[in-house]
């Protein structure tokens, strides 16, 4: 006996240094896969940023030609007679931005430059080529800039027949330089294949190794152990057969058991009754939820959900009642302590074929739901009735602010119109024919009167609807509207249009953006104490922006956050304009401080506006 444990423990010794030593060669090879696996990575990260960083290179180095020609083209457009003032400066412009980036460009293909991604070059082939390419980059820049500096045609002509001189060589350096890249790039990638190769063979060559050495052998006596084990457990299997089937039956219905008894015991409302509505059964913690400590003998389920006795009546009722399908309804119910429970309610049969039936009650507690759905109802109806006062505010707001309006043109006219056609009448009465001196005085008295008259009713009617607005939209309207203002209150009242065209949209949206911007600029006039008003119109094919800026004194911008209660309390400007602008979902912004001027924005937003037509607009 001893003699065969010794046999034993020599094999599992034997077991052991055996795994041990393959597992050791496994290692070393597994090891040396993933050290050629990290190796071939970092080569061929080390490649992808080579190529990265040469692709960007040719890149640049490419579009070095086309600016190039671009400073070209720009130079020769430039000696057009046909420019305006405008159109020569915006391509004095495009022309300086030009020489700009290319001359960043080249000054980057050879020193780096890291805001354009560039690494310094040290390729000695490629730094000379640059060498011979410099003389003729330089003389054409230098005659761009002389160019740019002077504005004698004569000295252009002269300069740009350096430029032409110069392009054709350029060009051919940069192909030259170009190709080289492209040369480098490609030796790069056949030295990075080759080392691949290597790499590869050298792994394949110890996967073969592993095979033949370690997996083979390994194998071979994983299959004898295997074996061994086979034989071991079947025995076992015939030993322990009969106590398993002893203990199987035993071990099922205890675990069945245990899981009825978890269900019952711990569901979260469940209850059982008969047909005459008497409880069969109900779980600890419904009882606990109804405040129930136990249960009477043959106690009607409905006497123990509820105390009040409507409920009791329902609830016996909708339990005894004979159904086939399942039920479901929500019922509030009144614990022991009085408390109000709200009860998801699922009846369910359980013999449907037949009238005497039992039924299984499973129910849910919503009464934090229908709690909270009360105090949002409460929240809604309460946030209606802000709402709903908030508008009648504005209404009367509105309304106030219309009538302050009619009394302000009937003011204007009585005070204005009225007292010119009254001197009028009076002068022309006063007329005497026999007195030709004195009736030809008065005669031009009345012409200068009748101008003043046309004037302000042209200044009225300019006031309630300026006939641009209707015929050519709003970027005629507001030019006209500022020259106008401008005449008439002798300050500096400016109009700049950075639109590319004319647009016409919405009829309803060009007024209101008209009468805001009329606002802002009558506010700057009336209360900035400004030097100058700008009024800057632009838009994109998304968005229409008008912006009016003033140096006056500013205000606090937190008084704007304050409704006005009425229009004696000032303020009613602003907020009819923000009503303007939510009337047609536009947006209005007011920056200011105290010292410091205004900005008013306003954005229309022209993708969800149908745009009626386009119509070009000379400034």
């Amino acid at each position: 006996m001893a003699e065969v444990n010794n046999t034993k423990n020599q094999q599992q010794n034997l077991d052991v240094s055996t795994f041990q030593r393959f597992r050791k060669w496994y290692l070393l090879a597994l090891s040396a896969i993933a050290l050629t696996i990290i190796v071939a990575q970092i080569l061929i990260q080390q490649h992808l940023n080579s190529q990265l960083n040469d692709s960007r290179v040719i890149n640049v180095a490419g579009r070095q030609r086309a600016y190039s020609q671009k400073l070209v083209k720009e130079a020769l457009l430039l000696q057009s007679g046909e420019l305006s003032k405008n159109e020569r400066q915006e391509l004095l412009l495009r022309l300086d931005n030009t020489l700009l980036v290319w001359k960043t460009s080249h000054d980057g293909l050879q020193n780096g430059n890291d805001s354009i991604g560039l690494p310094k070059e040290d390729n000695p082939s490629i730094l000379k080529h640059f060498q011979e390419l410099s003389p003729h980059h330089d003389a054409m820049v230098n005659a761009v800039e002389n160019m740019l500096k002077h504005e004698d045609s004569t000295l252009h002509e002269q300069e740009l027949a350096i430029l032409l001189a110069n392009e054709g060589p350029f060009l051919d350096k940069m192909d030259t330089i170009v190709n080289e890249y492209d040369a480098i790039s490609k030796e790069r990638l056949q030295r990075l294949k080759f080392k691949e190769y290597l790499l590869l063979a050298f792994s394949l060559l110890i996967l073969v190794l592993e095979v033949f050495f370690i997996f083979r052998p390994l194998s071979i006596q994983i299959k004898e152990i295997i074996q061994k084990l086979v034989k071991s457990r079947l025995r076992s299997e015939q030993d322990a057969q009969e106590i398993k089937k002893i203990f199987q039956e035993k071990e099922k219905s205890l675990q069945e058991l245990k899981e009825l008894n978890f269900v019952i015991d711990n569901a979260a409302l469940f209850a059982s009754a008969r047909s005459d509505g008497t409880v069969v059964f109900i779980s600890k913690k419904f009882l606990s939820l109804l405040e129930s400590p136990d249960i009477p003998p043959n106690a009607q389920l409905a006497e123990i959900l509820t105390k009040d006795e409507g409920q009791r009546q329902y609830l016996n009722e909708v339990l005894t009642k004979p159904r086939k399908s399942i039920r479901s309804e929500e019922i509030e119910i009144t614990t022991n302590s009085g408390n109000k429970l709200w009860m998801d309610l699922s009846i369910i049969p359980m013999h449907r074929t037949s009238l005497r039936q039992s039924v299984l009650i499973l129910c849910s507690d919503i009464t934090e739901r229908k709690r909270n759905q009360e105090k949002v109802e409460q929240l809604t109806r309460e946030n209606y009735e802000d709402r709903v006062h908030q508008k009648q505010m504005q209404a009367s707001l509105i309304v106030e602010g219309q009538e302050e309006e009619r009394k302000r043109i009937a003011k204007d006219i009585h005070d204005g119109i009225g007292q010119m056609l009254t001197a009028l009448r009076f002068n022309i009465e006063s007329i005497n024919l026999d007195q030709k001196e004195r009736s030809r005085e008065k005669i031009e008295y009345l012409k200068s009167l009748t101008g003043d008259l046309i004037k302000g009713v042209r200044t009225a009617t300019f006031n309630l609807t300026p006939p641009e607005l209707s015929d050519h939209g709003i970027f005629p309207a507001l030019q006209k509207m500022t020259s106008e203002l401008s005449k008439l209150t002798g300050q500096h009242i400016l109009f700049e249009n950075k639109a590319e065209e004319n647009i016409r949209f919405d009829s309803l949206a060009e007024t209101n953006i008209y009468r805001v911007t009329q606002e802002a600029v009558n506010n700057a006039i009336k209360y900035a104490d400004a030097s100058y008003i700008l009024v800057t119109i632009n838009h994109t094919d998304s968005l229409l922006s008008v912006v009016i800026d003033d140096d006056g004194k500013g205000f606090d911008p937190e008084i704007l956050d304050k409704p006005p209660k009425n229009s004696s309390d000032g303020g009613m400007g602003v907020f009819f304009m923000k009503e303007r602008m939510s009337y047609i979902n536009g947006r209005l912004f007011i920056r200011s401080r105290p010292g410091e001027g205004t900005r008013v924005t306003i954005n229309y937003n022209l993708t969800d506006n149908k745009i009626a037509k386009n119509e070009p607009y000379e400034d």
